[in-house]
């Protein structure tokens, strides 16, 4: 649905461009990320463990999702309804997550003291907080490089939906780069009819021995990244059916909704099972400084089953206990309603909802007071949940990348990990 952002910030427009997935470039790869070890990445090649994040943009309300507070002066109109885990009651938007809350678990005492958009994603998906001439990677890139699969033809950080290469890799280099994807496969990817099998291998060959002269003489970074880019987008080619949901079932497409968000947590399902370390999906239009009420019961509505559907498809299948799914917003919303029926931006006592790999099921961990208003209970931010989220697949999160000599700290060196929610 459309929303009308009051708040005026230039976020949303840039926001809606990625959604859209209007990123320029192409399947680039390689570069600067060859030169970086990930001290924990050997003894992870082993595990297999993937990351699934749900970006809910905008800031999803938590007293409209997971910390709900009715009857009280900030609660809204909503009920709290209980779930798999007695004692445990979320919103009654969200009834089909409900029901498989033994799988996940709820912080509920967030408080990264901040309320804008771009800061606050940066924070949440870098761990650290946005600074002039500083870039840290994005999660995916961190998590795409210390679980790279040797050798697999698919990237390892792969957005859903959006086009072309991110870059929020930062010194990690382009190889870990997000890559954007729909519900079809990525355009160019399919060998014209017009050349053979025998035709193309032959150019390829030629290509290959002109780079090789090339870097015998003058080999570069760009040069790697070229080639590097080459080699992988052969390889992509074998595997274009991945990224393509129409090779599902009527049924599957029923069980998930044939909304974009149905069909894109469709993909993502699809991305886990061929072993793509990271995926992240995108839903849009949580910005509700106006009728925060009605936006929460559509955008919820649309969210609520295909995602419940993705975590029982995950569990059933044997791939929760390898694959941690977060899923988290920029902030929170205001527990004070305003005059639009809205809420504002709230980074000072919020939620997120994460579950699988080694996080402890049925937990929640900290609190608010009686109207949301403050944490009294455990609070953390945005450093203790990077690291926490490494720390969930068996990554850690207090390692160092060496670039050159020089050491990269994975996650802020002034955080941990939230111990009690690792199993």
């Amino acid at each position: 649905m459309k929303c009308d952002y009051a708040c005026q910030s230039d976020s949303h427009p840039v926001s809606r461009r990625q959604f859209l997935g209007a990123l320029g470039g192409g399947f680039v790869v390689g570069g600067l990320g060859a030169l970086t070890r990930g001290a924990a990445a050997a003894q992870l090649q082993q595990n297999q463990m993937r990351v699934l994040t749900v970006f809910l943009s905008g800031g999803v309300s938590q007293l409209e999702s997971w910390d709900p507070k009715p009857k009280t002066d900030t609660g809204g109109p909503f009920r709290a309804i209980s779930t798999a885990v007695p004692g445990i009651q979320i919103c009654e938007l969200l009834p089909f997550t409900a029901q498989h809350m033994d799988k996940l678990s709820l912080v509920r005492s967030i408080n990264t003291k901040n309320g804008d958009h771009g800061k606050g994603s940066y924070q949440m998906q870098h761990g650290r907080n946005e600074m002039p001439g500083v870039d840290y990677p994005h999660l995916g890139a961190v998590a795409a490089k210390s679980l790279e699969r040797a050798n697999s033809p698919l990237p390892g950080f792969i957005r859903v939906p959006g086009g072309g290469r991110g870059r929020d890799a930062a010194y990690l280099g382009p190889r870990y780069n997000s890559v954007g994807a729909g519900g079809s496969p990525p355009p160019n990817s399919a060998r014209p009819d017009s050349l053979t099998a025998e035709m193309d291998a032959f150019r390829n060959s030629i290509r290959r021995q002109a780079n090789d002269h090339f870097v015998s003489q003058r080999r570069t970074a760009e040069t790697d990244v070229y080639t590097q880019s080459y080699e992988q987008a052969l390889q992509l080619m074998e595997k274009r059916d991945v990224f393509d949901v129409s090779k599902e079932s009527d049924k599957e497409h029923e069980r998930y909704g044939k909304h974009d968000f149905g069909q894109h947590c469709l993909m993502a399902r699809r991305l886990l099972e061929n072993d793509v370390p990271f995926v992240q999906i995108s839903h849009t239009n949580y910005d509700t400084h106006n009728e925060n009420f009605n936006f929460h019961l559509e955008q919820l509505g649309e969210f609520d089953q295909p995602f419940a559907t993705l975590i029982s498809d995950l569990s059933e299948r044997g791939m929760l206990e390898t694959t941690l799914v977060v899923v988290m917003s920029e902030f929170g919303r205001t527990p004070r309603i305003n005059v639009r029926y809205g809420r504002d931006h709230w980074g000072t006592a919020w939620s997120i909802c994460l579950g699988g790999a080694k996080i402890q099921p049925g937990a929640v961990i900290g609190k608010t007071n009686e109207n949301g208003t403050k944490v009294i209970d455990r609070e953390v931010d945005h450093g203790h949940l990077f690291h926490t989220y490494l720390a969930a697949v068996g990554i850690n999160s207090t390692s160092s990348f060496d670039l050159g000599g020089r050491e990269a700290p994975l996650a802020d060196p002034s955080r941990s990990a939230i111990s009690e929610l690792i199993a």
